[in-house]
């Protein structure tokens, strides 16, 4: 039987954590993502940032959003995306559960 090598798969996230990281997102105090970000149903029509669709598409690695939500600067010292980690704005698991969310969409 082939298989892949070296290959995880993502394990799946609860409907409990998909809904806690839906309401971060759509939070004014705490993700407050659709300010910046375009997605169907979004109260804010945001343009300034990449609209949060296929996001598995555009990260495979997880770890890689993950460490764009956290601290946005690695990868773009000029960003406008908040430090949501580095600045403590969300905690560790508010971003997991952000991640989770936005892998589902």
């Amino acid at each position: 039987m082939a298989g892949w090598i070296g290959v995880s798969l993502p394990v799946s996230a609860s409907p409990e954590s998909l809904e806690e990281g839906r309401e971060i997102v759509a939070d004014r105090k705490r993700g407050n993502c659709y300010t910046c970000h375009q997605m169907a149903g979004a109260e804010l029509a945001g343009d300034v940032a990449p609209p949060l669709v296929q996001m598995k598409m555009r990260y495979p690695d997880a770890a890689v959003l993950r460490a764009q939500i956290a601290d946005p600067r690695m990868r773009n010292p000029n960003t406008v995306m908040p430090p949501y980690g580095a600045h403590g704005i969300l905690t560790e698991r508010e971003i997991d559960r952000v991640v989770d969310y936005l892998l589902s969409l």
